[in-house]
């Protein structure tokens, strides 16, 4: 199980910056570098009879991309990622408001 975790360690670490920025792309002249959002997470573990037992998994969101157009340089975010990440938040926020409101009032 030791070689696994180390093993392990060693891939994730490059997951950092080269997971939410992808490589530059030159299309027509205009340079485009895309962004996301990732998050990935490990675990194992072995019990008192010497099983063992991991996994893992993760998650990106593309949220936009780096423009640049001559000396002009902007973010243009996604619209369907930004929906896609803001109707939950704000329904989960939106309810626990309303729970916090709620008990207030009692």
């Amino acid at each position: 199980m030791g070689n696994f975790v180390l093993d392990l360690g060693k891939q994730s670490a490059s997951l950092g910056v080269n997971a939410v920025y992808g490589e530059q792309q030159d299309v027509d002249g205009v340079r485009i570098i895309p962004v996301a959002l990732s998050w990935h997470g490990f675990g194992g573990g072995t019990d008192d009879s010497g099983n063992t037992g991991g996994g893992g998994g993760g998650y990106a969101v593309p949220l936009g991309a780096y423009v640049r157009r001559g000396d002009d340089l902007r973010f243009e975010p996604n619209p369907v990622s930004v929906l896609a990440v803001a109707v939950p938040f704000l329904w989960v926020a939106g309810r626990a408001l309303s729970r916090v409101i709620r008990a207030l009032k009692k």
